[in-house]
């Protein structure tokens, strides 16, 4: 069950990663992310059981996510709407686009192929699979954001989320940078969606509720174990801090807790990580990193 945990944590590191973009580099949390995770999954299992390619069927599930966060970005710049509203509106609009999409409520993957198939004549014990997919699928995440943020379109868009007044005066659109900022996050994010969708083996429209506060978790446990990192350093973070995210929900699991309540033990856990930078402070404490 460890492994699986850990497989999990990298496939929902993903989330984590889709979410810094915005979270962290615009300073804006954006709730088209439960809108546009399950939707990632279920036009991906759609296509899948229409006979599309496994790999092909992700990444049409990863263009439906950019058109959600496109959606949102015009709504927030165009249309001059908060973005956090605009984020609730495409959230809520995407359940019925999810339902015309698959015409029923949750769509299972049953004896049909899957992304993490192509793995199994490597012959792994059970579970390394996922562990595999994931270490590549984050890999590619992070090499690609990475490349991404070192290229001067790249520097225009952390600029925007840093002082926007600035960016403006030095001819950045900013705007533009918003709407290619939530079009790209929540691409990243549909793939998180698309990716446990097949793990799982199904896809199903209320697979995006309270996923923003596992993203988060993902994201905030990674800065209080490591504290001040460098840029690539924040986004491996945040991919261990999903992994030990699993882990806590494992150990809840373990001991033998109600997982009916799963969702307020998560709430619980990012609540926790959120106050100990000031109980730190508070206390006076500092991390070992921060000793250096």
């Amino acid at each position: 069950m460890v492994i699986s945990a850990i497989g999990q944590g990298f496939l929902w590191a993903i989330l984590g990663l889709g979410i810094f973009m915005t979270y962290r580099i615009l300073n804006f949390p954006d709730m088209t992310t439960e809108g546009s995770f399950p939707l990632g999954g279920a036009v991906c299992v759609t296509a899948i059981t229409q006979g599309v390619h496994p790999i092909l069927a992700t990444l049409l599930g990863i263009v439906a996510g950019m058109c959600a966060g496109f959606i949102t970005g015009m709504l927030y710049t165009k249309g001059k709407i908060p973005v956090i509203l605009a984020g609730i509106l495409v959230m809520s609009g995407l359940n019925s686009v999810m339902l015309f999409i698959m015409q029923t409520p949750n769509l299972s993957l049953l004896g049909k192929p899957k992304i993490q198939d192509f793995l199994t004549g490597l012959n792994l014990p059970n579970h390394f699979d996922i562990v595999i997919l994931g270490l590549i699928a984050v890999s590619l995440i992070i090499a690609l954001l990475l490349f991404f943020f070192f290229t001067d379109f790249g520097q225009a868009y952390i600029a925007t989320g840093d002082n926007e007044n600035m960016a403006r005066s030095i001819g950045i659109n900013t705007d533009r940078m918003k709407v290619i900022g939530l079009t790209l996050s929540n691409g990243v994010i549909a793939l998180s969606g698309a990716l446990i969708a097949q793990n799982d083996g199904y896809a199903d429209i209320g697979k995006g509720i309270g996923v923003i506060v596992i993203g988060l978790a993902s994201i905030i446990i990674g800065e209080v174990l490591y504290g001040e990192l460098s840029f690539g350093e924040r986004l491996i973070a945040v991919v261990l801090g999903s992994v030990i995210y699993q882990l806590l929900i494992l150990l809840i699991i373990k001991l033998g807790l109600d997982t009916t309540y799963l969702k307020i033990f998560s709430s619980i856990i990012l609540a926790i990580c959120l106050m100990i930078p000031r109980l730190r402070e508070a206390l006076n404490l500092k991390t070992g990193l921060e000793k250096e």
